[in-house]
């Protein structure tokens, strides 16, 4: 194995100190020549040297990297966030390092403690399963920064949030608007507090309507997955609604695809409307009327949010709230 190229070998061979080197490749040069600072810099692609990311760690107390934790990595939803994440981390000099646990306590506290023990600066972390436990025995000793993003229900800290209540009731008025009265909603078994707050708001939303919403009656439980969704047809049919509401896109997707195999048509014998405004909404057909989250805008604002903290540990806790839209498309029926 070819020995790896350190710092005082390229300082030996620019014939230069290695404080210089160091100067230099950390964007500090300035006060060297352009020579110098081209020399250095030739001969540190020539020879391949990498900085040895330990001692960097020391040097600068920093690891420049955050830690991301999602429930889902296999979500659209996700995915758009992450990479929100990632180019506003790049900008500013982090990278992001990003784990998916599918809610698993046990294996999310130990993506944790490992990225902890490799002084990670800080998180963003965007799981239900994380609790004020998990948070008070593991992060809060280690004074490491972090930002709770939507579905958390720990209110301490740093925290970023959509408006559900506002989302909910924005599907309510629009339906309503489009003549549906008899409607479902996919609502999971155990729903955050997000999931509830979408829901309230569009019982809410209905009331305002003067349309009546028996919760008995109207809403049928599924997984936010496609797969849930798919799974919940007969279930929905059984109800014989003119519309369904689901509580997410990816339950609206696979409710589609069973609809369809059970030879209706969407939104000629059933409307559908989902939640989030993923990427793929553009490209089932019908495309998806749904209630857009800004899913890129989401991972941009926590970045930034958790670098602000690492600059000003001692402010204020901050509280963000980002606003939803309706997205209107061609799975809803006017009546």
């Amino acid at each position: 194995m070819a020995k790896k190229i350190t710092i005082r070998d390229l300082a030996s061979a620019a014939g230069v100190s290695v404080t210089t080197v160091s100067q230099i490749l950390n964007g500090k040069g300035d006060r060297f020549s352009k020579a110098t600072q081209e020399k250095v810099l030739h001969l540190r692609d020539e020879l391949g040297y990498v900085p040895d990311f330990n001692a960097r760690n020391l040097i600068l107390r920093s690891s420049k990297t955050i830690g991301v934790l999602v429930p889902n990595l296999n979500n659209p939803f996700f995915s758009t966030f992450i990479h929100g994440v990632d180019i506003t981390a790049r900008k500013e000099g982090f990278i992001a390092i990003v784990f998916g646990a599918n809610h698993e306590v046990d294996l999310e506290r130990f993506y944790l403690r490992q990225l902890m023990e490799r002084s990670v600066d800080g998180f963003i972390i965007a799981s239900a399963s994380i609790t004020a436990k998990t948070v008070d025995d593991l992060l809060k000793p280690w004074h490491t920064p972090y930002v709770l993003f939507d579905q958390n229900e720990n209110r301490a800290g740093d925290r970023l949030e959509t408006d559900d209540y506002q989302g909910g009731h924005q599907a309510a008025a629009y339906l309503a608007r489009q003549g549906h009265q008899k409607i479902v909603v996919l609502h999971p078994k155990l729903p955050t507090i997000n999931i509830n707050n979408r829901l309230k708001g569009f019982v809410d939303g209905l009331g305002e309507a003067g349309v009546t919403f028996d919760a008995k009656q109207w809403i049928v439980p599924a997984e936010l997955t496609k797969a849930g969704g798919y799974q919940a047809t007969a279930d929905v049919l059984s109800k014989k609604p003119t519309a369904v509401f689901a509580e997410n896109d990816e339950m609206a997707i696979g409710l589609m695809r069973g609809l369809h195999e059970q030879g209706l048509s969407v939104p000629d014998d059933i409307s559908v409307m989902g939640y989030d405004n993923i990427d793929l909404d553009e490209y089932v057909m019908p495309q998806l009327t749904t209630i857009e989250q800004p899913l890129h805008k989401i991972g941009e604002t926590a970045t930034k949010m958790l670098i602000k903290r690492l600059k000003n540990p001692s402010m204020d806790w901050q509280k963000v709230k980002l606003a939803v839209k309706l997205v209107e498309r061609d799975s809803v029926k006017h009546l």
